[in-house]
């Protein structure tokens, strides 16, 4: 009976404070699916879907979208950015910007004005200036991501070496391909490409491509040979 009360109790409180925010402009799918410490600050207009928790000395701004099931700690979000099922902590994230779904933004992560951070991207200890984007299936650790640079599908930041962490420096206006490992610390200097399936060990001067990979070898024939063509299943 105990716990039930206690429990009752803290519903009770949960739906106050949304009500709280309610009164102040803050649109709620399900008012009573949202879990708001009441600590949190939300500005007008930012609509909230089921499953939102956010929590500790949260500030987000004015007519954000904040998705199901995000998870939203001690961070700030500016104004008119879109977070879905995401996990923020201990970071901040400016304007315009777009988040998830299924992104993971950990400590110390600072990301500017109209940022694109897609599916399946984790950003830790590194900061990503205006314009720039990582859409899908990246991580950018201990890094520092200029202005308007474009991080492809499958880069890794390599920060760790088995003992020590090191950090690496994309400059404004650069072009990181697909599937490119980044093995700090390097820096990859304004406007450079790296192309697609390149390991990157050393610096890349400014409009400079940087290639590193096997030519590709086409063998004619070798289908046919290993008795392979239409092969029954």
């Amino acid at each position: 009976m105990k716990e039930l009360m206690e429990y009752e109790a803290q519903e009770k409180k949960r739906y106050e404070i949304n009500l709280t925010h309610l009164s102040k402009g803050v649109k709620f799918i399900d008012i009573k699916a949202a879990y708001i410490e009441d600590s949190v600050i939300i500005g007008k207009g930012t609509i909230l879907y089921p499953g939102v928790v956010i929590e500790g000395n949260t500030v987000i701004g004015e007519n954000c979208v904040i998705g199901q099931n995000s998870r939203i700690v001690n961070s700030t979000i500016g104004d008119e950015t879109e977070i879905q099922c995401s996990v923020i902590l201990d970071s901040q994230v400016g304007n315009n910007t777009s988040i998830g779904p299924f992104a993971y933004l950990r400590p110390n992560s600072k990301l500017g004005d109209h940022v694109k951070v897609g599916d399946f991207v984790e950003v830790k200890n590194s900061s990503m200036g205006n314009g720039s984007k990582a859409s899908h299936l990246t991580y950018v650790g201990d890094s520092d991501i200029g202005e308007n640079v474009n991080l492809g599908c499958g880069v890794v930041f390599v920060n760790y070496d088995g003992k020590n962490k090191h950090r690496s420096v994309v400059e404004d206006g650069s072009f990181i391909g697909c599937n490119v490992n980044i093995v700090s610390p390097v820096t990859v200097h304004e406007g450079a490409y790296v192309a697609a399936g390149t390991t990157v060990t050393k610096n890349v001067p400014k409009g400079a491509l940087c290639v590193g990979r096997a030519k590709d070898k086409i063998i004619e024939g070798w289908v046919e040979r290993r008795g392979l063509l239409n092969k029954k299943k």
